[in-house]
């Protein structure tokens, strides 16, 4: 599984500013009725990697936020599986600090739990130098993070710019691998959280050979 995630974008504008992300969603599947947990950002991507956003409210740096739970790349590790996040512009592995290229560590959960600290600085790597590989390797985790930075997400640049990353440095390389010809890798897109005008509605879309135009309407949220 191979969970992608974008910045403060609704499902409308999601569906109109990322061409290519909606039509792969319209080719595989998607939800129409998904809602992020909260504004601001950290508190989603919290409840993304540990089911709860465990009382965070803001946006706060590592070394003011220390977390003590698991997550689910822990757990993951635990169970004998292996666990990922590809951070995009992050200068070096479980980077606690704003740095890099548009690198910001609120979008990195993996980076807030103590417990887990070794774990994180030995898988939570750098997307440029790992990311091409592993894919090419087919050697993908079985619970995999990307984050883009904070132009590629769509936060500090625009949405067609976050649609062509996706397509040319996620998808290109995901299709050309043998996790995805294999039929074992599914990629989820999501975003974490709207742009406070839809509800926090955000396009998730699941792609995946198994999915053929599938329509879920039913309310999910970061949780599902």
């Amino acid at each position: 599984l191979l969970i992608v995630v974008e910045e403060n974008s609704s499902l409308d504008q999601m569906r109109s500013g990322m061409p290519y992300t909606y039509s792969l969603a319209q080719k595989y599947g998607y939800a129409t009725n998904f809602t992020a947990l909260r504004h601001p950002s950290r508190p989603n991507y919290i409840g993304l990697a540990a089911g709860d956003m465990l009382g965070v409210t803001d946006n706060k740096l590592p070394k003011d936020s220390k977390l003590s739970s698991t997550t689910i790349f822990g757990q993951a590790i635990a169970g004998g599986k292996t666990a990922k996040t590809y951070a995009d512009g992050m200068p070096s592995n479980c980077y606690l600090s704003n740095g890099g290229t548009k690198y910001v560590p609120r979008h990195n959960p993996w980076v807030y739990f103590t417990n887990e600290r070794a774990l994180c600085q030995k898988y939570d790597v750098p997307f440029a130098k790992n990311f091409v590989a592993d894919a090419a390797n087919g050697t993908l985790p079985n619970v995999g993070l990307v984050i883009p930075n904070n132009c590629n997400n769509a936060h500090d640049c625009s949405l067609k710019v976050a649609d062509a990353w996706f397509r040319d440095q996620v998808m290109a390389k995901v299709f050309n691998g043998p996790d995805w010809k294999s039929g074992r890798l599914a990629v989820v897109l999501t975003a974490d959280e709207d742009n406070k005008k839809q509800g926090n509605r955000v396009l998730t879309s699941v792609i995946h050979p198994s999915q053929a135009g599938k329509v879920v309407t039913a309310p999910l949220t970061t949780y599902s």
